[in-house]
């Protein structure tokens, strides 16, 4: 949600008012004027009743930016997603763990959450994610093909999928999505975004158990009893073309794709 750049949205108001957990004041780019000063009005009016929680930012300066303003929490993440063109028509963003770390690094200290939005293609992704600094992830693609999501369901070449577009599509933008990028949804729009298909999954629950067996997986091969322990054993190193290579399968044609697993 975006409000005016002098006073917060009654909507924002009576959201607040009604028993939301938090409110997200999201945009492709959070380190504006405009998004800290609706942060800095939410502050004037909710003090610390609610959660705010701003972006989307990739640099630590981004990140000071909206916590200077009040924020409680810092979206991170321009262009990660696997529907988002941003970095390819822009030209900015930043790889999604550089930008985790480099926000991190000047969100913990101050107590100030971190959310890694975007970027998540396999368990593994979400232990990174965390290990390199974030509180929490955002998942689209991942559950966009579950029973539960919204996206019509669609057969093509024998097999079932569900739509999925991103925020930045041109029939997202058209439905009011602009405003996220800056753009008036009535007139001629540049997308940011595409409209696509996944494999359909089926129940959420399996999609989640799924997820949180490779995260409680890699907690255990560094010896980690809590998330806090996986970022203080965790420990990185740069991989080649080549290392990328052998960690997925390879040399071998599969012949059935396991549930958590599809080949790039």
């Amino acid at each position: 949600l975006l409000s005016s750049p002098t006073r917060p949205s009654a909507d924002l108001i009576q959201l607040a008012a009604a028993g939301a957990d938090a409110l997200f004041i999201d945009a492709a780019t959070g380190h504006t004027t405009r998004v800290a000063e609706v942060v800095r009005r939410l502050r004037e009016h909710l003090g610390g009743s609610i959660p705010v929680v701003a972006g989307n930012v990739v640099t630590a300066d981004g990140a000071l930016h909206l916590m200077e303003a009040g924020a409680s929490a810092v979206k991170v993440g321009v262009g990660p997603g696997s529907i988002c063109t941003t970095r390819v028509i822009s030209g900015v963003g930043m790889a999604q763990f550089s930008a985790i770390t480099e926000v991190a690094a000047v969100c913990r200290p101050r107590g100030v959450s971190v959310i890694a939005d975007g970027g998540i293609r396999y368990s593994g992704d979400i232990v990174k994610a965390i290990a390199g600094g974030a509180d929490c992830v955002m998942l689209g693609s991942l559950l966009a093909g579950t029973a539960e999501s919204p996206g019509n369901m669609v057969k093509w070449q024998g097999r079932t999928f569900k739509e999925y577009r991103g925020m930045g599509s041109l029939k997202a933008m058209r439905k009011g999505a602009g405003d996220r990028y800056g753009q008036n949804s009535s007139g001629k729009l540049v997308p940011e975004g595409v409209e696509a298909r996944v494999p359909f999954k089926g129940p959420l629950s399996d999609v989640v158990f799924q997820l949180m067996g490779g995260l409680r997986s890699g907690m255990g091969y560094v010896g980690a009893n809590n998330l806090d322990e996986l970022r203080a054993k965790a420990r990185f190193v740069r991989i080649t073309a080549g290392g990328l290579k052998e960690s997925h399968p390879h040399d071998v044609v599969i012949t059935e794709e396991p549930v958590n697993y599809e080949p790039s």
